[in-house]
């Protein structure tokens, strides 16, 4: 990515109580939207995550992790139940939950995956490319990660 695709300032974020502060530098300028039933389960609706190349994480203390999956982690703060960063075990890239942060206005979404877990009645206006699980799994294989 160029420097033209992404946030120029670090952007700082919190979790609802403030025991967890999250400053994120060279942050994307776009959102990755997951439909898959884990991450409906644990936000209650799509997961839209924001991906950085710098992070700084103040609150350390109240931070849970939770394996939620071989090959993920997902983060939350232990006193106020904000859920906070989703992790590729095997690349150990995080994205940050979009909500958490004031981001500039106008930000597209990359993409849209496990759309085919989406429930009817749910839907995002803005156009983007949209992948089903399969696919998503299909192009990590092909990356060279295996799911057991």
């Amino acid at each position: 990515m160029n420097d033209a695709e992404r946030i120029s300032e670090p952007v700082k974020g919190k979790c609802l109580c403030g025991a967890v502060e999250i400053t994120l530098t060279d942050a994307h300028k776009e959102i990755d939207v997951c439909h898959c039933s884990m991450c409906q389960q644990w936000v209650g609706s799509m997961y839209a995550g924001i991906e950085c190349d710098g992070s700084n994480v103040i609150g350390e203390e109240s931070i849970t992790t939770y394996a939620s999956s071989d090959w993920a982690e997902r983060a939350f703060c232990s006193k106020c139940g904000s859920s906070l960063w989703y992790k590729f075990k095997p690349t150990g890239a995080r994205t940050f939950l979009a909500g958490l942060f004031d981001l500039p206005n106008n930000m597209p979404i990359k993409q849209q995956i496990f759309v085919d877990e989406k429930p009817d009645w749910f839907d995002i206006a803005q156009d983007s490319p949209k992948k089903t699980g399969a696919e998503i799994i299909a192009e990590a294989e092909a990356a060279g990660f295996t799911f057991e």
